[in-house]
């Protein structure tokens, strides 16, 4: 059995196919087929037969399976779609955010956040010792034309 990175209630992004771009929750997860169920993503439509008074049947609309490759998990803190590392965090083996370093589980969650305030009162001790310096304004073509007419 294959594990696989993404979990249900994970946000994620879509890399490829049709719904290119999309981002939703996972409703499901098969380790087996190695595929997710992402809401909104790949509708498929359903013709269910009636089963009863409480079971009415037609047409329904519902998310179909797309394969755990297709898609990246979307960082909680950072905002970027990113791939999976795995980090020992208080005993415990946690999935991680390559870009910024943060927790993507929940229990690892308070922790990581702790760790990024810390990390950002130490960065603005720093920015504050130093003030940035403004970059100069970039020409536009518009002048370059102005000047190579004249």
């Amino acid at each position: 059995m294959n594990k696989l990175n993404v979990k249900k209630g994970d946000y994620v992004l879509v890399l490829t196919g049709k719904d290119k771009g999309k981002k939703g929750a996972v409703l499901s997860a098969s380790p087996k087929t190695e595929t997710v169920k992402v809401e909104g993503v790949n509708v498929i439509t359903k013709h269910v037969k009636p089963r009863g008074a409480q079971a009415p049947g037609g047409i329904q609309k519902e998310p179909g399976n797309i394969h755990v490759s297709n898609v990246q998990i979307v960082c909680p803190d950072c905002g970027k779609g990113t791939r999976v590392g795995h980090a020992v965090v208080d005993g415990k083996k946690a999935r991680i955010c390559k870009h910024c370093g943060a927790s993507l589980d929940k229990e690892g969650k308070a922790v990581a956040k702790k760790e990024k305030a810390r990390k950002a009162k130490k960065g603005t001790e720093a920015s504050a010792e130093e003030t940035p310096k403004k970059k100069p304004a970039r020409r536009t073509a518009k002048k370059t034309e102005e000047s190579s007419a004249e």
